[in-house]
């Protein structure tokens, strides 16, 4: 062995790569919302036990992508939209920020009814979600 560093840091990053939490599960999925991809949004994936962290991430043309727990946990999910401007001051040329409103009914966040189970090998939930109420 010519280069005993190269080797101790070779084995290290190596070391640290195979060892993952094994508390976790990388998980993925999609979201949709009345059939549709939302452009941007969040999802939250909160321990019911109380006990583990709560995790979440981005969601990007419906797709999302992060590190959660093992176990049981309520999935919370956002999506906003544009439904108007206000200016940041009360002066004539005062820059403007667009004005956000809940696309999804609290049924999906404040007040969620969605749970998942996160397991081993169990890698991807998919979320199909409606804000219309559908007749009989």
């Amino acid at each position: 062995m010519r280069y005993p560093a190269f080797w101790s840091l070779l084995l290290a990053v190596a070391f640290s790569l195979g060892c993952g939490n094994s508390n976790e599960a990388i998980i993925s999925g999609t979201v949709l919302i009345d059939g549709n991809p939302p452009a941007s949004g969040s999802i939250a994936f909160i321990p019911v036990d109380g006990k583990s962290k709560t995790a979440g991430g981005v969601i990007t043309d419906g797709k999302y992508s992060t590190t959660v727990p093992l176990g049981t946990a309520k999935v919370e999910i956002r999506s906003s939209k544009v439904v108007g401007q206000q200016k940041l001051y009360n002066t004539p040329d005062s820059p403007v920020q667009n004005v956000l409103a809940e696309v999804l009914p609290a049924k999906y966040n404040d007040e969620t009814e969605l749970e998942v189970t996160v397991e081993k090998g169990k890698t991807t939930f998919d979320f199909d979600l409606e804000t219309k109420t559908k007749r009989k």
